[in-house]
């Protein structure tokens, strides 16, 4: 688990957008390792965690698309039920606040990626580090 950049992507919403997206980040050696979408009548926010944020910063930027950046936490997380609940639950007890999050597993897979924006990144990153230590 760690602390990672979260590039949050404002783009039109139109047939296309994406793929030109991800063939400018795909051409630039750029891997995408966690994305969602959130939609709006005329534009799109693009959440993603990306293996390089400054070099997909600078693309956007180029491109006049505007970009915000956040510090998120990236959990590799074994993908069983209740892993979920007993985070919420270890942040709940710290004060820590879900945001929100993403996260995905394939059902044949043992682990999974779950990014979450929460109240204080530091905090949290602090608190689960220690709820693993002692499971």
């Amino acid at each position: 688990m760690q602390i990672v950049t979260q590039l949050a992507v404002f783009l039109e919403n139109k047939p296309g957008t994406l793929a030109r997206v991800c063939e400018a980040l795909g051409e630039a050696g750029i891997n995408i390792h966690a994305l969602t979408t959130s939609d709006t009548v005329d534009h799109t926010v693009l959440r993603m965690v990306v293996s390089d944020p400054r070099k997909a910063l600078f693309l956007f930027e180029e491109r006049n698309v505007l970009v915000v950046e956040t510090e998120v936490l990236m959990l590799d997380a074994d993908n069983r039920p209740g892993v979920l609940a007993r985070v919420a639950a270890s942040l709940a007890k710290a004060r820590i606040n879900i945001d929100y999050l993403y996260c995905a597993t394939s059902p044949r897979t043992r682990h999974g990626v779950i990014i979450m924006r929460v109240s204080n990144p530091k905090k949290a990153l602090e608190v689960l580090q220690k709820d693993a230590e002692v499971s």
